[in-house]
């Protein structure tokens, strides 16, 4: 099996509904995100994936949550903008816009972290 990864950072502000804690506020992170792809073989020219194509793909969706207040912005303005449900969001926006890879590269994990230890993983 190989992997491929991708790390992209943006920044925003969110407020978590119904957490008892100073995290029921506004405030912000400096998020960082990296994106995995796995697969079990390379293709013609030795590459899993390529690099130029995830990194426009996780940029087109980072630009959709630069610089905003997460709570606003669909699906977060229902669902709790978490890490946990940022990674599953970024996942599915990326899954929409990656172009097929013949030899079976998939995304295996997206992990956000909100600080430089805390962070968490969507695998689908």
């Amino acid at each position: 099996m190989f992997e491929v990864s991708v790390d992209e950072t943006f920044s925003s502000g969110h407020a978590l509904r119904g957490y008892k804690g100073k995290c029921e506020n506004v405030h912000g992170h400096n998020y960082k995100v990296r994106v995995t792809l796995a697969g079990p073989k390379l293709d013609s020219i030795g590459l899993l994936y390529d690099f130029v194509h995830l990194k426009q793909a996780i940029q087109s969706v980072i630009r959709t949550l630069d610089h905003r207040h997460l709570n606003d912005f669909a699906p977060f303005d229902t669902i709790n903008p978490s890490a946990e449900n940022i990674a599953q969001h970024i996942f599915e926006e990326i899954s929409k816009q990656m172009k097929s890879a013949e030899n079976g590269a998939t995304i295996s994990q997206v992990t956000v972290w909100e600080t430089d230890v805390t962070s968490a993983t969507y695998r689908p």
